[in-house]
């Protein structure tokens, strides 16, 4: 009768585990990916499924990657904006990986090159305390602004970079910027037809800070 009891109770703490086990397998979520950025990243003038930041999920299941993108992205976001707005994302997502893609607008207000950088980089610490891997977005200034302003502008990114020690993507729009048929009339923002490259652009950055099989 011993025995018989004793059998009882260890079915029932296999069958318990098991119970918990699936629980918390079933409870546990992807880890996350939050995209911080503007227009460019929020999918200005046209459909938000056909952004680029819907095209890199849609990418990352297909590979087999079990993230969850988050596109925290503001239309006309400066990097003073982005900062204020970092710390509330951080704690609501717990990203694993976040893509800083801002600057574009300080650039076409000409803010002074020590706010954009400063704003940035506070961006990239708030990140990096909360063991976020980081992914910054370059954004080059139309040829109008002049070579001195754009050249400062492009090797800011650069800098941040480097002194980071994080992977950058030098110019979010390449391949895109340069042809106005991806383009939408206001020569700043891209078509629905040139979110794909974007993607891919962003995609040879990104792919170095994916793991696979990961949750969090």
């Amino acid at each position: 009768m011993i025995k018989l009891a004793q059998l009882f109770f260890a079915v029932f703490c296999c069958a318990s585990l098991f119970s918990s086990t699936t629980v918390l397998a079933r409870d546990i979520k992807p880890a996350s990916i939050l995209v911080l950025g503007d227009s460019l990243s929020s999918a200005y003038g046209i459909d938000s499924d056909q952004g680029w930041v819907t095209l890199l999920q849609h990418q990352l299941t297909q590979d087999g990657y079990k993230y969850r993108v988050i596109n925290a992205s503001v239309s006309g976001d400066t990097t003073r904006t982005g900062l204020s707005r970092i710390e509330p994302a951080l704690l609501s997502h717990k990203p694993e990986i976040v893509i800083i893609a801002l600057g574009g607008n300080d650039g076409l207000r000409g803010l002074a090159f020590s706010e954009i950088e400063n704003s940035i980089a506070n961006i990239i610490k708030a990140c990096q305390q909360s063991n976020a891997k980081v992914l910054l977005i370059g954004v080059h200034l139309p040829p109008n602004y002049g070579p001195f302003y754009t050249q400062k502008f492009a090797s800011l990114y650069e800098n941040l970079a480097k002194r980071f020690d994080i992977p950058l993507v030098p110019k979010i729009l390449h391949q895109v910027a340069s042809k106005t048929v991806l383009m939408q009339e206001d020569g700043i923002h891209p078509t629905a037809e040139a979110q794909p490259q974007i993607m891919k652009n962003v995609w040879i950055g990104l792919e170095r800070l994916l793991v696979k099989n990961q949750s969090k």
